[in-house]
């Protein structure tokens, strides 16, 4: 039972993942497979259940539905700001992505969904929000995970921090502020044109 899919496994996975009409926003091939620890809630619910029980060399077409995967579309995440309260001179694109960080240094993306005089609106949902997603995955490897990666909830072999390949979730109930704070405005923003999506 060493190499089947179960909590305080290490999972190596190639998958490519579809929206309903088919276009491919995201994929990980067998020589750059993403590594999670299954049972830590590193990727989404529903591809997670799924998961369970396979072992090195499963493949597997998942189906997730919004409510186990990014959630439905919450307009209460839309906000409109007006381009004084933000910092002077900053290249803002519809479509592009754009970091905030709260008063606790969290930080949060949104994207540029429409630009109408001085006035700039937001999307802090995810881009996969509402989104039913089609997995075709294969597993390449499953092993035990070390007590130092159970201890911290992701696996280390990948090196450097953890890179979360699904799991990106924005709190509702959070105000986000951009901090003005930093010396350096620009750095809050960052323009992300990776079609993947993960998360730090």
């Amino acid at each position: 039972m060493s190499n089947v899919i179960q909590t305080n496994k290490v999972v190596s996975l190639a998958y490519t993942l579809r929206l309903a009409n088919g276009e491919v926003v995201d994929y990980s091939e067998a020589g750059e497979p993403l590594e999670y620890l299954h049972g830590a809630s590193n990727i989404i619910p529903g591809l997670e259940a799924e998961l369970s029980g396979l072992k090195s060399g499963d493949k597997k077409e998942v189906v997730v539905k919004p409510a186990d995967g990014y959630g439905e579309h919450n307009p209460e995440l839309i906000e409109v700001m007006d381009i004084a309260e933000l910092p002077k001179g900053m290249p803002l694109q519809v479509g592009m992505e754009v970091d905030f960080s709260d008063e606790d240094e969290n930080v949060d993306t949104a994207v540029v969904k429409a630009i109408s005089g001085s006035q700039i609106t937001f999307d802090f949902n995810h881009p996969l929000a509402g989104e039913t997603l089609h997995f075709s995955v294969e597993v390449i490897d499953v092993r035990d995970a070390t007590a130092e990666e159970i201890a911290h909830g992701h696996p280390h072999s990948l090196g450097g921090e953890f890179e979360d390949e699904f799991d990106e979730e924005y709190d509702d109930d959070e105000d986000y502020e951009y901090d003005d704070d930093e010396e350096d405005d620009e750095d809050e923003f960052e323009d992300d044109d990776d079609d993947s999506y993960r998360k730090n």
